[in-house]
């Protein structure tokens, strides 16, 4: 099966999803089982209640047929659910990032959905009224700057305010085999990094909901009435192939295992391959060197405005390239070197994704990379004893 789709030839995009999403899972992950599927472990909870569910379109239920969409296996078993609360990207997961979504009807359900990332990105007081109990049952993907975290933290925080209990359907991370990165200074504090954690900081979104509650990051030191429904048969060092893309311009494996340390070039004149079907695999810029490969970027699925949109990108293809076991900024280090306006090269937002105010100054320097990771050690070495008290998993 090839691991990359031309998603312009489907029309239907959940559907499209979901056909994806049959095909990896069957081949991938037969033998691990996230927080979703034991319905049993959860189901009990929800019974009799006014329930609340933070989705979106990989919130997905799996069985020997066809998978389910969370939402409407528990309509199936008769809860009573109250509405929707979606993150970026949205319920079904089609706007571009940084889209700004209204709350809408599913046109499936006619639920009602809330946004998380409009109006308001954490839920409202009218909005809980009546909700009993929330689930959670977000895909995410490793990554300080994904923001399903902040989701998580302020889904959090306004279940706390109101006495809501919440239960967290944990999913597997596939880039939880290591932890590496600045440690973000909270001076950069953003909805891309609300808590002093590494960029690849090596949990599952169960564990992190733990870490939130236990290091009293909500505000007032305020603590969720936190259940989490832990997946089955995972360890850390279990390969996990996500079978239904997180977001839109996460479309596979590659690119997901390439997106913390690519991420870092969003912030700076070099496309990272939004507009192509290769997002997070290659980068590239008008006035790099000729080198053999070059791309151009075209508005498509996920990014309607690319960076140089139209323009031919001269570049490097990271398609093939290995799965790394840390946070490469050899390609960060590298793009700098080869753009030829070092003073127009980062981009507003740089420290936000970052996390920290010396690696910009580190580059400008021309700092080593053993250096910049040596500068990393002691936060890192500080994380991950912290870490080591939320871990459910080996």
């Amino acid at each position: 099966m090839k691991s990359l789709f031309n998603i312009s030839h489907f029309k239907n995009t959940f559907l499209f999803w979901l056909v994806l999403s049959t095909l990896t899972y069957t081949s991938c992950n037969s033998q691990v089982l996230p927080g979703a599927a034991h319905i049993e472990s959860y189901l009990k909870l929800l019974e009799g209640k006014k329930v609340g569910v933070v989705a979106h379109q990989a919130s997905l239920i799996y069985n020997s047929t066809k998978p389910e969409h969370l939402v409407d296996v528990l309509l199936e078993k008769s809860i009573n659910i109250q509405g929707v609360f979606a993150p970026e990207h949205g319920f079904r997961g089609t706007a571009d990032a940084g889209e700004k979504i209204k709350d809408q009807k599913d046109t499936k359900t006619q639920l009602q959905i809330y946004s998380l990332y409009g109006a308001n990105r954490k839920p409202s007081a009218s909005q809980l009224d009546g909700i009993e109990i929330m689930v959670f049952d977000l895909q995410d993907v490793g990554v300080r700057f994904f923001t399903y975290l902040s989701t998580l933290h302020y889904v959090m925080e306004a279940c706390a305010e109101q006495n809501i209990p919440l239960i967290v359907l944990d999913r597997p991370n596939p880039n939880t085999h290591y932890v590496d990165g600045p440690v973000l200074s909270m001076e950069h504090q953003s909805f891309v990094g609300m808590h002093p954690v590494p960029i690849v900081y090596g949990m599952t979104i169960g564990e992190y909901a733990q870490m939130i509650n236990g290091e009293g990051w909500l505000t007032g030191g305020l603590k969720s009435d936190l259940t989490v429904i832990p997946i089955r048969n995972f360890t850390h060092s279990t390969a996990y192939e996500l079978p239904v893309r997180p977001s839109p311009n996460l479309p596979n494996k590659q690119s997901i295992a390439l997106y913390p340390s690519l991420c870092l070039l969003e912030p700076t004149v070099i496309s990272i391959g939004r507009g192509t079907d290769y997002q997070f695999q290659l980068y590239g810029d008008p006035s790099f060197p000729v080198t053999g490969f070059s791309f151009r970027p075209q508005p498509n699925f996920g990014s309607k405005s690319p960076k140089y949109n139209g323009i031919n990108c001269n570049g490097i293809n990271l398609v093939q390239a290995p799965k790394p076991n840390q946070l490469e900024i050899k390609w960060l280090i590298d793009a700098y070197s080869k753009f030829p306006d070092k003073e127009t090269f980062f981009l507003k937002g740089f420290e936000r994704i970052s996390g920290v105010s010396n690696l910009r100054h580190q580059l400008q320097k021309g700092v080593s990379e053993s250096e910049i990771r040596a500068s990393w050690n002691q936060d890192l070495d500080k994380f991950k004893e912290i870490r080591k008290n939320y871990l459910i998993y080996p």
